[in-house]
């Protein structure tokens, strides 16, 4: 079959030759072209590919679709593009598989290839919808891309392809364009709100139930997770909450990727976490499917209370342009807030509760205050507190201590603010082994439930301690201690003891035990109790003391005691104990409380034992001897002592010896005979001792002994000086205190001793008081010793280095010979008292404060105590009046009882001057004690303003007002007004829009121009002529004031206000005809009369009447065929409205003439209603002229041109009239004339005055024509008559002035007729000034009134000017009608003056005075004798009357 192939070859050539021209043919292939979407538009490379059959030398396929089915030959075509020239660093997706590619500059997209058999010239094209994508080379094929591809928005389209060889017809085919995805989108984050809530705890449910999740956000239940978090409200056997568990979704965001494949899956990512902490950085975590769940656990009181988290997405890559590229989204931020939970017990504040309390506290009385808070700090749940158990075992201290648990209920209960109060009876010896203390444990527990469903609570043990109050008296107990109950049933009253009889003193009876308690608190003096701690207070003390008929014999020991004690019975007097008298013997020993002085008598009945009690004794018990203390040894002192001995035999025989003691070493005894003498004379000295107490004992010989007391007595001799032992402190409160020193000696009641012998010479003292610095204050009795003050004392007084101390000297002298005395020093401390008050330096004080300025410092207040000590002296301030709360001082104590006060506004308020600007308080100045001395002084806190204040406006200025159009008004027509409170304001009004509105609805910026506003708020007419009703209804200028002095950071603009001006519609518009089809009617010659055969219609406009049509037939015609014209009267019109539509229906009146042929013209006029107007002769002015008649008459048409400029109204010319030259030296003639507005409303004076001086141009013309005076015709026309009686007045005044002042001048001072001649000089140097002397410059003379008296002002002395107006030769007639110029005044100058511009409409100062400038250049008549240089000047406005 191989040789078939060569047969195909040449099948074309076999064909060309019997058929005719053949269309080029697309290859099979040419049907789908992929292309990729980042292809690029300006630029790139592509295969150039074309189809030749047969050509082996290359093969390839295409990607994609291409040639899929078959297997073409395609051939790299380098002669039109040569590879070498071409870039190669992209190449496009259409052909990879054609091996080596050949890439090229320019955007081609593909290649068209087609065969023609003839080898024509090939046309390329493309068509359809989507060609707008391609460009194509017709002639090569090469197909570019003109427009970018975008995978996202199409995905495929068809295009069609097209070739030409200009024989056949174009050969079309349709080319499928696949796009290909590449990763150009980036991820996007759905929504627009990243925040939620979630529970720090979340429940557990134990059972089943049924419920619905309620709330918003990430729902933690199944399914897909949504945003936030819900809270169930179910209904289950039990449940519990727990910290919210790790992987709980809180959140979920989603992020689209437009991509495909990897490119359109996105990943998410926590960038960061706020706050970055340690804990917080892992604690969350994003799933793939972008759920955010917990990594960690959540907890609002110890971690955070909110985070945010910062959120990204990308895709999982792709190619772009040729190389990898990953897509990220822009970050999003996460707000989560974590909602609190009630988890946590309450907590008490303090770690320690304790309190006391006396024993006899009444009930109701608080005793502590505890307090608890919530501990979940987000919750703050309310407290209540309870006493759960009250004394607690608490062991006590000593020996037998144990524990115990006895329970004090309802001693004590505790409120819901936890003051803990005494609720029942208190016994404080209840607790005497409980550490006299009650143990409260007080539970603090939440009002609502927790998460737990319970009420959270704690509990804390509090301590009160029960103070004693003396409520118990000792009693006695028959018990040894320390093993006694002291139970109230085992005290008892009645003792029993034995003793020997004689048994010496302080010798304790035998078997007694008794034991004296007192359960009240005492204090342990000099000893130390193992049976009791130490405890303070004096209730347990008690005094033991003994009574009865034998009390002499006995005594008690110990006298006194605290809490318990053993009590001892000892004897007292050995003597009184004799068998032989009583063989038992009874007393009362009574226990006396120290403090009460409630007591307890126990009776103790003594049993005597019987001894052998006989023993020597002497006829003496005490023997009294006296020996001179200067005696030698060996003196005798006595030899007559002798002891008796009932006993005989050896019991009987005595023997004398002295008992040891304080004087055994001074004297001796002789053993047989009891002779008693001086052992050692140079031991005796009577200022060492006195007195010497010896024993002088007999011994028997059954060793029975007696004694006697020996009271030797040294005699004294004069050898010693006074003595007074140390110094002498007395402190005494000034004032009332008074001082009463006795000098002493120590240990006695003596106010000073001499060693020597008293009741002698030698010791015989006498005292004085020494000079001294303060001693002439006391006195001292000589005798006694007692040193007194004179008068009060006052602290005050004294030196403040000495502190209150007063040194005196006291001399002591003995009597004797030679006298010897001793000094001795007596500080005398006077003890301040608080006995002054403090003053304050001034008695008023005054500060400013600057508003707005939160705790800043007032002013500083001082005060001084003249009391000298600090505890007397301290200074408290304090502040009271109206809005004191608002201020605070604080105390800054100063040297020598001085104190400052500082006076500061509290750091959170600051003040407000338009609220308050003065505040009156009142500083006192205190000293703490209960004398409560103070002073006051006044504090005036002045406010200073600061301008933080907008302004408003004022509401009553912004009312709507109404304007004429068509340059009907002009001036000011409303007063914006506005205020400020503050004190500085400086306001302009400013405005801020300009609302045109027609019929409510806006028409844009018609009325800008037609108001201003000046600073002052002075609303003006800015374009009266441009006011047009038709154009504009209303217009509303909004405004607002503007406070040129406001301080930085505050507003200084008040809220824009509205003017309205409602724009009033004038008769200004014509009527007109609407278009209408019936101009030309042709009527059927049967038309009756009153009949309707043609209507017009017409508009007005204006507004009101003033568009009110009327129509009527001024003329009717018949116009023959021959064209002869003839008038008719056979048709009548009339009016309907309709919608502000007038129409005049046409009606035939009479029938028409059949026999007449022809066509009636009917002429139809629309006019609407005229007004009329009448204007008031008050209107009428009176223009006065430096020329006469004839030349005003000659140019009126430019004086009335020059009017209706400056006035815009329409001026009516009365009359022109000559003046006679008596009554006016510079004017000549008159024009009289009314200047009335279309709408009827004429010009005042005074407004045509404003008017013409405010239109520069027609000022000027008018001042050439001679304009002199604008006046009134009814002043003018006054003029003569007035005139006339003025000159009859003026006459009878001058008689009476002539009258006054020669009777004046008698009794007057000369002062007042001197200034009466200056008066007279100054006129006559008036007078005589030649013109000449005149500044050019002075336009007027200030203070001077021409025209008065005198013609000068001798007031103030100054020279008058001519000016010119020859009142030499006027009468005063010229003087009053030159008065009557007032304010209608002008300035003359042949100087060449510039004309002063008009001020602008915002400036609130008057016009300035330009007739000068132009008045130079007037024609003046040549018949005047007047000077070229002269000016005029209204003298009325510069008059200083005398």
């Amino acid at each position: 079959m191989a040789w078939l192939w060569p047969l195909c070859a040449l099948f074309p050539a076999f064909m060309l030759s019997v058929t005719a021209n053949s269309p080029p043919r697309f290859g099979d292939n040419m049907t789908v072209a992929p292309l990729s979407e980042d292809l690029p538009v300006e630029h790139g490379t592509a295969f150039l590919v074309s189809l030749k059959p047969g050509d082996q030398r290359q093969e390839g396929r295409l990607d994609g679709d291409w040639g899929r089915d078959q297997n073409p030959r395609f051939q790299v075509a380098p002669a039109s593009l040569p590879c070498g020239q071409l870039d190669q660093t992209t190449l496009t997706e259409v052909a990879m598989d054609l091996g080596q590619p050949c890439s090229f500059a320019g955007n081609v997209a593909f290649w068209l290839v087609a065969t023609d058999s003839d080898g024509d010239t090939l046309t390329y094209g493309i068509s359809g919808s989507y060609a707008y994508f391609f460009s194509v080379n017709p002639n090569t094929g090469e197909v570019k891309l003109a427009s970018p591809l975008d995978f996202e928005t199409l995905r495929t389209f068809q295009i069609t392809i097209s070739v030409n060889d200009n024989h056949n017809l174009p050969v079309t085919r349709e080319l499928r364009v696949i796009v290909e995805d590449r990763n150009d989108n980036v991820p996007v984050f759905q929504g627009s709100e990243f925040s939620t809530s979630i529970s720090e705890v979340s429940p557990v449910f134990v059972g089943q139930g049924m419920g619905r999740a309620s709330g918003s956000g990430a729902s933690v239940w199944g399914g897909r997770p949504t945003r936030g978090w819900y809270r169930m409200n179910t209904q289950v056997k039990s449940s519990f909450l727990q910290t919210l568990p790790v992987g709980s979704v809180v959140f979920s965001v989603v992020a689209k990727d437009e991509d495909s494949g990897t490119a359109g899956l996105v990943r998410y990512f926590i960038e960061k976490v706020i706050p970055s902490t340690d804990d917080s950085e892992n604690l969350f975590r994003i799933l793939d499917n972008g759920s955010i769940v917990l990594n960690g656990s959540l907890n609002y009181n110890s971690k955070s209370a909110f985070y945010q988290l910062q959120l990204k997405a990308c895709d999982s890559g792709g190619t772009l342009n040729g190389e990898p590229k990953t897509q990220c989204s822009q970050p999003v931020f996460l707000s989560i807030s974590v909602l609190d939970e009630p988890d946590l017990d309450p907590q008490f504040v303090r770690e320690f509760y304790s309190a006391s309390v006396a024993e006899d506290a009444a009930v109701g009385t608080s005793v502590l205050k505890v307090e608890a808070v919530d501990g979940d700090k987000g919750i703050n749940d309310i407290v209540t507190y309870s006493i759960t158990s009250e004394n607690r075992g608490v062991p006590q201290r000593g020996l037998g201590a144990s524990l115990l648990d006895s329970t004090r209920s309802g001693w004590f209960s505790i409120g819901e603010d936890g003051v803990i109060a005494v609720s029942g009876t208190l016994d404080r010896e209840q607790l005497l082994n409980d550490n006299e203390e009650v143990q409260i444990q007080v539970t603090a527990t939440e009002k609502n439930l927790n998460i737990y469903g319970q009420n959270a609570n704690v509990s804390i043990w509090v301590t009160i301690r029960v103070t004693d109050v003396n409520d118990h008296k000792p009693e006695f107990y028959n018990c040894s201690l320390p093993d006694c109950s002291f139970s109230p049933q085992e005290a008892q009253v009645n003792f029993a003891g034995y003793v020997d009889e004689h048994t010496s003193a302080r010798i304790p009876i035998d078997d007694l035990t008794m034991v004296a308690y007192d359960p009240d608190q005492a204090v342990v003096r000099g000893q130390s109790l193992l049976y009791h701690p130490p405890l303070q207070g004096d209730n347990g003390t008690f005094l033991l003391s003994v009574e009865g008929e034998d009390a002499e014999a006995f005594s008690v020991s110990p006298e006194r005691a605290a809490g318990s004690a053993s009590v001892q019975v000892v004897v007292r007097n050995s003597e009184l104990v004799d068998y032989e008298k009583k063989t038992v013997m009874k007393v009362q020993v009574v226990a006396t409380d120290s403090v009460s002085k409630e007591s307890s008598v126990a009776t103790v009945t003594i049993h005597l034992r019987d001894i052998n009690d006989h023993r020597p004794t002497f006829s003496q018990s005490l023997y009294e001897l006296t020996v001179p203390e200067n005696s030698p040894t060996g003196f005798v002192v006595t030899n007559s002592i002798k002891a008796a001995d009932p006993d005989t035999g050896e019991w009987g025989r005595i023997t004398y010896s002295l008992l040891g003691g304080n004087g055994d070493d001074l004297f001796e005894v002789d053993p047989n005979s009891g002779e008693v003498i001086v052992k050692n004379g140079t031991l005796l000295d009577r200022e060492k001792q006195a007195v010497y107490y010896l024993t002088l004992q007999a011994t028997d010989g059954g060793s029975q002994s007696g004694t006697t007391t020996l009271q030797i007595t040294l005699l004294d001799v004069n050898d010693n000086a006074p003595v007074v032992r140390g110094s002498y402190n007395v402190f005494v409160p000034e004032g009332d205190g008074d001082v009463s020193v006795t000098i002493q000696v120590r240990a006695t009641s003596d106010p000073a001793y001499d060693d020597d012998q008293a009741g002698t010479n030698n010791s015989r003292l006498l005292f004085s008081l020494l000079p001294g610095p303060y001693s002439q204050n006391f006195s001292i009795d000589p005798d006694t010793g007692v040193l007194r003050n004179l008068e009060p004392l006052d602290r005050e007084d004294i030196d403040p280095a000495l502190e209150g101390q007063i040194v005196l000297t006291v001399r002591v002298a003995d009597c004797g010979d030679p006298s010897l005395s001793t000094d001795v020093n007596v500080t005398i401390t006077v003890e301040d008292i608080n006995d002054n008050r403090p003053i304050f330096n001034q008695s008023s004080y005054e500060f400013f404060v600057m508003e707005r300025d939160p705790g800043e410092f007032v002013g500083t207040v001082k005060a001084c105590d003249a009391d000298q000590t600090e505890a007397n002296n301290r200074i408290s301030f304090s502040l009271s009046g109206t809005g004191v709360s608002n201020f605070i001082v604080r105390g800054n104590v100063l040297a020598q009882g001085c104190a400052e006060g500082s006076i500061w506004l509290l750091p959170d308020v600051s003040l407000d001057y338009e609220a308050q600007k003065f505040f009156n308080l009142t500083v006192s100045a205190e000293n703490p004690g209960p004398q409560n001395f103070d002073s006051t002084a006044n504090v005036m806190v002045t406010v200073v303003d600061v301008n933080d204040e907008p302004p408003t406006l004022d509401p009553t200025s912004l009312q709507a007002i109404s304007v004429a159009e068509n340059g009907s008004q002009y001036g000011q027509v409303a007063q914006v007004k506005a205020q400020d409170v503050d004190t500085a304001a400086l306001l302009s009004i400013e405005l801020v829009n300009v609302l045109c509105t027609k019929d409510n609805i806006d028409v844009g910026s018609v009325c800008h121009g037609w108001f201003s506003v000046d600073s002052d708020g002075s609303v003006y007419i800015n374009q009266s002529e441009a006011i047009d009703y038709e154009a504009c209804h209303l217009v509303t200028l909004v405004v607002r004031a503007h406070d040129l002095t406001t301080d930085s950071g505050f507003e200084a603009y008040s809220s824009n206000g509205s003017l309205p001006i409602n724009i009033e519609d004038k008769n200004d518009n014509a009527p007109y005809f609407l278009p209408n089809h019936q101009t030309f009617v042709i009527i059927p010659e049967l038309v009756l009369p009153s009949q309707t055969v043609a209507y017009v219609q017409a508009r007005d406009e204006d507004s009101q009447d003033n568009k009110i049509i009327d129509f009527s037939i001024p003329s009717a015609e018949f116009v023959s065929k021959n064209g002869a014209t003839s008038p008719v009267q056979v048709f009548q019109i009339t009016r309907s409205v309709e919608a502000d539509m007038y129409t005049g229906n046409i009606q035939l009146v009479t029938n028409l003439d059949p026999t007449l042929q022809g066509t009636y013209q009917v002429t139809v006029q629309a006019e609407d209603k005229p007004a009329l107007f009448t204007v008031d002769q008050s209107y009428r002015v009176r223009l006065q002229f430096s020329t006469n008649r004839d030349e005003v008459g000659a140019h009126v048409e430019e004086i009335k041109a020059a009017l209706v400029q400056a006035t815009r109204t329409t001026v009516y010319v009365v009359t022109i009239q000559n003046i006679d030259s008596v009554t006016r030296a510079q004017v000549q003639s008159y024009l009289d004339a009314y200047f009335v507005f279309s709408n009827g409303t004429a010009l005042t004076l005074s407004e045509l005055n404003l008017m013409i001086r405010r239109d520069q141009d027609s000022l000027t013309q008018l001042l050439k024509q001679g304009l002199v005076v604008v006046s009134s015709q009814e002043s003018q026309e006054s003029d003569q008559p007035k005139l006339l009686t003025s000159v009859i007045i003026g006459l009878g005044v001058a008689l009476v002035l002539v009258l006054v002042i020669l009777i004046t001048a008698l009794v007057c001072v000369r002062k007042s007729y001197q200034r009466k001649l200056q008066a007279m000089k100054a006129g006559k140097e008036a007078r005589k000034t030649p013109i000449e002397a005149m500044t050019s410059t002075a336009a007027n003379i200030p203070g001077t009134n021409m025209f008065n008296t005198e013609r000068a002002n001798p007031m103030l002395d100054l020279p008058t000017k001519d000016l010119g107006l020859e009142y030499l030769s006027s009468g005063d007639l010229d003087n009053v009608s030159l008065n009557s110029l007032d304010k209608n005044a002008v300035d003359l100058d042949t100087d060449s003056k510039e004309i002063k511009k008009p001020l602008p409409h915002n400036s609130p100062e008057p016009d300035p005075e330009p007739l000068s400038a132009v008045l130079s250049g007037r024609p003046v008549s040549t018949g005047r004798q007047q000077k070229r240089d002269l000016s005029f000047t209204n003298p009325g406005l510069d008059t200083v009357d005398l």
